[in-house]
């Protein structure tokens, strides 16, 4: 039988660790070919480094050696797909168009982009916001999405065909508190979204967003545990997604199954986003 993304090659984008690694790995079992790229590399000499300047995520992360982003390839590889990892700053417009045409070239086309790339930890009210982690905030997690789809776009134009999943947040759509940076940048993700929508459907190049809820990743379980709770409990199902929730909405999203579905914000968030009490 054959698999619903068969021939197709992914770039997924922050694929080290947590949603990014576990999107990589549902696209290469349904038949992807899977480019795995993120800012921290296990084997680079530069990494304490790096994470130093990301934040306080990225320094636990490379201390405890929760980055896979070599793993993740040599694991998409034992699946028989092809794959690639690159050391890839999606707020660096000059190496993003590297990667992109180096991936290009070597695997003759991108038909998904992932832009899944983000830094959440900047969690304070506005008084006492970061103005540093604000830039970042907003040069990572939205400027960067943007970076992505602009060195993909000419690639997707030209073979008339292409998907982008770009991830937004329920913070979003709703506002987070304490979460100023990172609330507005997902809402942009969300506006850059629909516009690109507008502008990829002459070329069939669909352009849509997952909106999750609270997921079970790393950085969750970082999060103040009475701040868990509270969050589980505001949540319909009263449990967090599991990273598979979300890598099973973009599977969707990038198969043939989802044609006619474009500018969309798929909330995949166990009903935080509804009434609950």
């Amino acid at each position: 039988m054959k698999l619903p993304l068969e021939g197709k090659v992914a770039f997924v984008t922050g694929a080290s660790r947590g949603l990014g690694r576990v999107d990589a790995l549902a696209l290469a079992e349904a038949g992807a070919d899977v480019i795995v790229t993120d800012i921290l590399v296990e084997d680079d000499e530069n990494l304490d480094e790096t994470s130093e300047r990301l934040g306080p995520v990225a320094q636990v992360m490379t201390m405890t050696k929760k980055i896979f982003t070599k793993t993740t390839m040599e694991q998409i590889k034992q699946m028989g797909r092809r794959s690639a990892a690159f050391r890839m700053d999606v707020t660096n417009r000059e190496e993003v168009s590297r990667v992109m045409a180096e991936v290009n070239e070597q695997f003759g086309h991108i038909d998904i982009l992932i832009n899944n790339a983000a830094t959440l930890d900047h969690t304070v009210k506005l008084e006492d916001q970061n103005d540093a982690y604000w830039e970042r905030d907003l040069s990572v997690n939205l400027t960067g999405a943007y970076n992505c789809c602009k060195a993909v776009w000419p690639y997707m134009k030209k073979q008339k065909r292409g998907r982008v999943i770009n991830m937004a947040s329920v913070a979003g759509t709703h506002g987070g508190y304490g979460q100023a940076s990172y609330s507005t940048t997902k809402a942009g993700i969300l506006g850059l979204t629909r516009t690109l929508a507008l502008e990829g459907a002459r070329y069939n190049i669909t352009v849509n967003a997952i909106v999750p809820g609270i997921i079970n990743t790393e950085a969750f379980q970082m999060t103040n545990p009475d701040m868990r709770e509270r969050m589980i409990a505001r949540t319909a199902l009263k449990r967090p997604g599991e990273p598979e929730d979300i890598a099973h909405a973009i599977t969707f999203l990038a198969s043939d199954q989802a044609n006619y579905i474009t500018g969309a914000g798929l909330p995949v968030a166990g009903g935080i986003d509804l009434f609950t009490f």
